[in-house]
């Protein structure tokens, strides 16, 4: 691991749900297993009224994951809590930074620390440029002693035109190289391993490639329904909510081209450089190619239509599909097919390479294809599908699975995904964040669909049964083939 510079991390919005349910948290577990620096300080900052000792019960007094950690550890948590501050904003983002800038240069100066700052931006995206041009104005973004971060959440953006308009926002007072786009699937541990699998394995980067691959498959599904955020929910979707960011970061790490060396630039490079090669989108290929769909009530489980927030006319899609191809030597004629959705049968995500079938079946017995099924949640790991000699006479073949869990690993303990991207951004290694460019051509393969979808009044909205695989177009969408059967699984919380 690279030495940890001592420094301040500065998160806005601290007042709200995801410092308290996975900032704090994830910072707790890396203080536990002393990954953080020497002198390191967490400085809370919000509209809200609060002092330190609020904001520090607000953190840990109040927050489910301390209430498990008090007893053996109560050292260890109070030690913590005394790294953490606050500073009130006043009554908005837009007022002058200067208060907050005397604090941090007094927290500075009263914990050794020279001037490295993390700017953290917890907050709605409709403020992330004022808040960038008020530190800016503030002199908090100069790096002639000392470095300077930004980390931004998603949504990065909600078409291509907000989300360049976004990365013009922030490059006036940020560098590229200081801004840090946080996804936090890349964060997990299967969702990294796809790099070492594939190229660090004599036995799968020759075969990763249009001879040998039939289809690459990607499901994204999760069993609850939007719950109280069908306000919030209704004016995204499911195409907005995970295929841009997360699924097409998946995406991305299968089709890239290897990189001249693991670094965050040549990484990120080859990335981007694939999602170059996709191929666009027609009308007629967005009808043929692309589904989407909303849950209805089935048994106990309610419509879409009926949550919380949700609008009773809403056209708002909760499952998607699509098939689509990348225009370059290695996948030309290969299939991508991925699918998300809400109300589903279990929680899983998975991507699940198809291998052509051998050249001729010389045994008895239907033979399935090899496949290479990498779970990224639940139960992290991968497994390799292949055929085997049933015992007997004979040579009658049956596939079996050679599975791999991240859990067998009794002594390696896998860190949460806010951790590993947390310390990454600590050390300034950004390979793991997305470019302001890779978001952008993301938004240019998503955006005609979205447009489509909005205004083709012939594209059907496709209903499917709540807790059911989705509708029946999708199943269309494969042609030939079949969506592969995730496992279901008994945990279904969200790792």
């Amino acid at each position: 691991m690279n030495k940890i510079d001592d420094q301040i991390l500065v998160i806005f919005g601290a007042s709200g749900d995801l410092t308290a349910r996975k900032l704090i948290p994830a910072l707790y577990n890396l203080c536990k297993g002393n990954y953080l620096p020497k002198n390191f300080i967490v400085l809370g900052a919000s509209r809200t009224d609060m002092t330190d000792e609020d904001f520090r019960d607000k953190v840990l007094n109040e927050s489910e994951f301390f209430a498990k950690e008090r007893g053996a550890k109560n050292a260890c948590i109070k030690d913590f809590s005394k790294q953490l501050y606050y500073q009130d904003l006043g009554g908005d983002y837009s007022s002058s930074y200067q208060p907050l800038k005397e604090r941090i240069e007094q927290l500075a100066q009263e914990n050794d620390i020279p001037p490295n700052y993390i700017f953290y931006l917890s907050t709605p995206p409709s403020i992330y440029i004022k808040i960038a041009e008020n530190l800016s104005e503030a002199g908090l973004t100069d790096e002639k002693e000392g470095w300077k971060r930004l980390v931004v959440e998603k949504p990065f953006g909600y078409d291509l035109k907000s989300a360049h308009k976004l990365n013009e926002g922030l490059l006036k007072c940020f560098s590229e190289r200081q801004i840090y786009r946080i996804d936090h699937y890349l964060g997990k541990e299967t969702v990294q391993n796809l790099l070492v699998t594939r190229f660090s394995n004599s036995i799968f980067e020759p075969l990763w490639n249009r001879n040998y691959i039939s289809r690459v498959e990607i499901t994204n599904a999760e069993s609850d329904g939007v719950g109280s955020r069908g306000g919030y929910y209704d004016g995204s979707g499911a195409f907005r909510d995970m295929f841009q960011n997360h699924l097409m970061q998946i995406v991305s790490l299968v089709a890239m081209e290897p990189p001249h060396a693991i670094e965050a630039d040549a990484i990120r490079e080859e990335k981007l450089k694939v999602l170059k090669c996709l191929r666009g989108w027609t009308p007629s290929r967005i009808r043929r190619n692309t589904v989407r769909g909303q849950y209805a009530a089935s048994g106990t489980m309610k419509g879409y239509k009926a949550e919380e927030g949700v609008p009773k006319d809403s056209k708002t899609e909760t499952f998607a599909a699509i098939k689509f191809y990348f225009d370059n030597w290695r996948w030309e004629k290969v299939p991508f097919f991925v699918r998300t959705g809400k109300r589903m049968p279990t929680k899983v995500t998975e991507v699940v390479i198809h291998f052509k079938p051998s050249p001729k079946n010389l045994f008895d017995g239907k033979q399935e294809n090899n496949r290479l099924v990498i779970r990224i949640q639940p139960n992290e790991g991968i497994v390799l599908n292949f055929g085997m000699k049933l015992p007997g006479q004979g040579f009658q073949v049956e596939n079996v699975d050679m599975d791999f869990n991240y859990s067998d690993l009794s002594e390696a303990e896998v860190p949460e995904a806010y951790e590993r991207l947390l310390l990454d951004v600590m050390q300034g290694d950004p390979t793991l964040y997305a470019l302001g460019a890779e978001v952008e051509e993301a938004w240019a393969f998503v955006d005609p669909i979205l447009d489509a979808w909005e205004n083709e009044n012939d594209i059907e909205l496709h209903e499917y049964p709540a807790g059911s695989w989705g509708p029946e177009a999708a199943d269309k969408l494969l042609g030939k083939y079949e969506w592969t059967s995730p496992q279901k699984y008994d945990d279904d919380t969200n790792h």
